[in-house]
């Protein structure tokens, strides 16, 4: 019986972690999250599978890429609280996270990545305070952002604009973050971002 227990007691003890990663457009937090998810499989990092109302495109499969929900089951999961975050990004089309998955995935041992806005990337810190780790990718400066996005090719002019407004705005979040890591020169800050969240998964 003590036996089952330390097993048990064990099993509690592995339960997965939690790393946020936010960032404005165009910083490379995506690219970042790619690289350490591909080049450290031992820190055994899991996507945060989210919810999204929009319709799948190509290959994207239901609880693979996104759980597909109509936009009346979300607004439902929305009343009925099970959103650690959620946006309206356009009439009807939602994007979120469900407690209930994030928690699925920490019982399984895996260490969870939000790759998510600076306010979802808040939202979930809020709820989950110290048993998460968030850092904030911030590029070196807005004018450096604006050659990224111009370089792209892929927004029009008034579209690069919008995306710097938003940026300026978004840059004033970062001290709500645990870490900052400023993506000025790409492999320094993959290392930095590696060394935070591995030093932090073996406390």
């Amino acid at each position: 019986m003590h036996f089952d227990n330390q097993k048990s007691m064990d099993k509690k003890s592995k339960k997965g972690k939690l790393i946020i990663i936010s960032a404005p457009s165009g910083s490379g937090k995506s690219t970042i999250i790619r690289w350490l998810m591909q080049e450290h499989p031992e820190l055994n990092l899991a996507f945060s599978i989210s919810c999204t109302s929009r319709a799948p495109r190509g290959t994207e499969q239901h609880g693979v890429e996104y759980f597909f929900l109509t936009p009346e089951e979300f607004r439902q999961r929305i009343d009925n609280g099970e959103f650690l975050e959620y946006e309206e990004v356009y009439e009807n089309r939602f994007y979120g996270t469900l407690k209930e998955q994030v928690e699925k995935q920490r019982d399984k041992g895996e260490n969870v990545v939000f790759d998510v806005d600076v306010k979802g990337g808040c939202n979930i810190k809020r709820h989950y305070g110290d048993s998460a780790l968030s850092i904030f990718i911030q590029p070196p400066s807005l004018e450096e952002l604006r050659r990224r996005l111009v370089a792209r090719a892929t927004d029009t002019a008034d579209a690069i604009e919008d995306r710097l407004a938003k940026a300026g705005y978004e840059m004033t979040f970062a001290p709500k973050f645990d870490k900052i890591v400023v993506n000025d020169d790409l492999d320094t800050a993959q290392r930095e971002a590696y060394q935070l969240i591995s030093g932090w998964l073996k406390n």
